[in-house]
């Protein structure tokens, strides 16, 4: 009798969301365990997710809903500091020609498309729980939970997002380290004549843009040098925001007066991720943010964490054997591309912390989104 072989799946974000329909796709049996109650569905402004990331969106299933809820731009609007436009990049179509080359989304909309998938797989979930212990032998791996439960995995995928408490339990080092920017984010309504993203360098912060997001949002952010969190109270959020954004013109005068709930603003360093060595130990295997994580200069970070998913899913479900090789294939096929996602992404950061006026932005983002037409 062939064993039915089991996955554990530790966080229910976007890679571990995407994986889990993914897997069971290949009739592979299930387990998702997610810190959070709400699963993750009542938080965040908004996300811009390219061709490629809706290229593996297609393949789980919900691009029909995507299409629905989102927003699709096919270009980017540079504008100076007082909302004069500049000029008008169109987008490169990276998931080919029959995907927009951006959709704009409430994140919130997006994690809810994604639970309901997860349910509608036939994955078990439980919710507020997580890993409290791991061990593994040769076939496999004995985990206990939080709640008190524990049961016994062919293979255990760490989801847990950039600060993965699994990775520690394994005994990868590599850690998360800021890169000197921070951003400021808020969902708002969406002034009418905005149909792309609009993008501003300069003035009080290296970067103010706003997404749309569906026909009556926007995804509102400004990136500034990255401050002691302990010095900005979460109650002045939205005035802080708020501040930051009155050396902007144009639609940002809509925008700004929308920004009154602190409950609404979110606060977040960027950080540069990346684990160097090998992705797993064992019979656990890392994907995502708990592997590697970027600013969001290039809006690649879901993209890259979909892809993991995608790759993962697609060795899982065609070879008969489980092994160290599988997993070491995995990192091999993805480490490339997300080096040069992580890389990119963080040195276009940088000539704007560094005041670097001849960079070739435009040059380095169409190389490295022209490399990502091609299928992960």
């Amino acid at each position: 009798m062939t064993h039915a072989r089991t996955v554990l799946i530790v966080g229910g974000g976007t890679a571990g969301s995407a994986l889990a329909v993914l897997l069971r796709g290949a009739g592979i049996a299930v387990d998702l365990v997610e810190a959070k109650a709400d699963w993750n569905a009542t938080t965040g402004s908004g996300i811009t997710l390219q061709g490629n990331a809706l290229r593996v969106l297609r393949e789980i299933g919900v691009w029909a809903q995507v299409s629905a809820h989102g927003f699709s731009s096919d270009g980017v609007t540079i504008v100076a500091p007082d909302g004069t436009e500049i000029f008008t990049q169109e987008d490169v179509r990276i998931g080919g020609d029959d995907l927009p080359g951006t959709v704009g989304m409430q994140r919130p909309t997006l994690q809810t498309i994604l639970i309901e998938a997860v349910r509608a797989s036939g994955t078990r979930v439980r919710l507020g729980c997580t890993i409290d212990t791991l061990t593994q032998d040769a076939a496999g791996a004995d985990v206990s939970f939080t709640d008190g439960t524990a049961g016994r995995y062919d293979l255990v995928v760490a989801a847990d997002g950039l600060n993965s408490r699994t990775r520690e339990l394994i005994g990868v080092t590599d850690r998360p380290a800021p890169t000197g920017m921070a951003i400021w984010r808020a969902p708002a309504p969406r002034p009418a004549s905005v149909t792309r993203t609009h993008l501003a360098y300069g003035g009080p912060a290296y970067i103010a843009g706003f997404c749309p997001t569906s026909a009556t949002t926007v995804y509102a952010y400004l990136v500034e040098p990255n401050r002691d969190r302990a010095s900005i109270d979460p109650a002045a959020y939205a005035d802080e925001m708020r501040r930051l954004a009155e050396g902007y013109g144009g639609h940002w005068e809509e925008i700004r007066a929308s920004i009154t709930d602190p409950a609404q603003v979110n606060y977040t360093w960027f950080d540069r991720h990346l684990v160097e060595g090998a992705w797993h130990r064992g019979r656990v295997v890392l994907v995502g943010d708990a592997a590697h994580a970027c600013p969001p200069t290039l809006a690649q970070g879901a993209a890259m964490s979909l892809e993991d998913a995608w790759v993962l899913a697609d060795l899982l479900g065609s070879r008969a054997t489980w092994d160290d090789g599988l997993l070491t294939a995995y990192r091999d096929r993805r480490m490339p591309r997300v080096r040069m996602v992580v890389d990119a992404s963080v040195q276009i950061g940088q000539w704007q912390v560094d005041g670097v006026r001849d960079a070739d932005v435009p040059g380095l983002m169409g190389r490295t989104l022209d490399t990502l037409k091609e299928l992960p």
